[in-house]
């Protein structure tokens, strides 16, 4: 029995021997073993996640981004802190220029496709996205919007198609079609104000809210009536003197509007419209989430808004607005790009787009577009839209706040005319200098 147990222990030790020589101890990384990838110290990554004006969707980009994290655990056993910050509207584009020109630097941040994609191209914050597989899943007129010199730059959430809102029940109820003429407007308002209904909802005390009009009557009579209007501008060759139809339709919307407007923003305006307080708001369909959780049975409408009586300017604008794009000086460009790639995974990306609210992007969207998505669309496929004009972001910002002064009786139409063609050229001096 002795010479039994001295054989085994003898043959134990050999083997043992044999498996350290034949490298079959303990696995050097990346070569298999039966340790599973649990049992490896995944790599930690933080991710910073700049959402400018978005708050109203954080639970689903909080939802959406722990799945993330989720996935990358399992498939790469990486570790994602994600932390996102969500500041508003009126101030994110300035806060988000600070930290790139400073280099506190977000490693994925939103933009505007149209206005903010040409400059932070040129300044070289954007990071080339051309080869992800996210590029080659957008639609074609979609993706057009996302390019700069033949480089996909950014991930677009909302493609919109948009004009003004209006209550689908009251227009039902008073036999009352979305007009084409600045006075079939007038037709409108009056048989709204007879039934003792407020034609337009006003909210703004947000200045990125009365902004919209820019946009709209800019885009619908420099495609129509002025269609060198915005390179004029750009060569400093022009006036909004040439555009004042403009202040028609804002007249007639500031004088026949809710009650409070510097009290209200847009929370409590999508609040007031939903709960049918006005029967028209100069506003886009990307307020449907904040409209359907205030009144889920609430039906609106998408149409072009009349700016004069020449119905071709009655044009639906057609954009990509909010974007995610990933900074080129970032510290995590291969999870950053997981992450872009992941806002558009071919399963998961249809709940997040239909649960935003927001049109299809991918050819591998199959979700149906909502009844407001295809209230545009007949517009849209008669020829009655344009691209959302490249206006200056600049522009954009002061014009809100003029017209802010402008409904408070602070500015003339002239003063305003004048304050945005001096902040044109501003503009134009700024981007020169680069």
């Amino acid at each position: 029995m002795k010479k039994a147990l001295a054989m085994i222990v003898t043959m134990t030790m050999l083997g043992t021997t044999v498996a350290c020589s034949s490298g079959q101890g303990t696995p050097s990384a990346g070569e298999s073993s039966s340790t599973s990838k649990s049992e490896v110290a995944p790599k930690k990554v933080e991710l910073k996640v700049f959402l400018g004006g978005l708050d109203r969707f954080r639970d689903q980009f909080e939802k959406y981004f722990a799945a993330f994290a989720k996935k990358e655990k399992k498939e790469k056993n990486i570790e994602v802190t994600i932390n996102t910050e969500y500041p508003g509207s009126d101030n994110s584009t300035q806060i988000l220029k600070t930290r790139l020109a400073t280099g506190d630097v977000p490693d994925i941040f939103s933009l505007h496709a149209v206005n903010d994609i040409p400059d932070y191209y040129k300044a070289g914050y954007l990071e080339d996205l051309t080869k992800q597989p996210l590029s080659g899943k957008l639609i074609d007129g979609i993706k057009s919007l996302v390019t700069i010199d033949n480089k996909v730059v950014a991930v677009p959430m909302e493609s919109l198609a948009w004009g003004y809102l209006y209550n689908k029940k009251i227009f039902k109820d008073l036999g009352i079609k979305p007009p084409s003429t600045l006075t079939e407007m007038k037709t409108v308002v009056q048989t709204l104000n007879d039934k003792k209904i407020k034609p337009f909802m006003l909210s703004y005390k947000e200045s990125w809210i009365p902004q919209l009009f820019l946009p709209l009557t800019i885009g619908g009579l420099g495609n129509s009536s002025h269609k060198d209007f915005v390179d004029k501008m750009y060569k400093n060759q022009g006036s909004f003197a040439e555009v004042k139809d403009m202040f028609g339709i804002i007249d007639l919307v500031n004088s026949n509007g809710t009650d409070r407007v510097f009290e209200v923003g847009n929370d409590d305006g999508a609040a007031d419209f939903a709960a049918g307080k006005a029967a028209m708001w100069v506003q886009g369909p990307w307020d449907a989430d904040s409209l359907l959780k205030a009144n889920d049975k609430f039906e609106f409408g998408v149409a072009p808004l009349p700016i004069n009586d020449d119905s071709t300017s009655t044009q639906i604008n057609v954009s990509v607005s909010t974007s995610l794009a990933m900074a080129a000086q970032g510290k995590n460009k291969e999870v950053s790009a997981d992450l872009l790639n992941f806002i558009l995974d071919d399963q998961a990306s249809n709940d997040l787009y239909q649960g935003l609210k927001f049109n299809p992007v991918s050819k591998n969207h199959s979700f149906k577009p909502y009844p407001w998505v295809e209230d545009a669309s007949v517009y849209v496929n008669k020829g009655q839209a344009y691209k959302d004009p490249q206006i200056p972001a600049a522009v954009k910002d002061e014009s809100g706040k003029a017209l802010q002064a402008y409904f408070n009786k602070k500015m003339s139409a002239d003063d305003v005319i004048k304050d945005l063609d001096k902040t044109w050229k501003d503009a134009n001096a700024i981007a020169n200098k680069k």
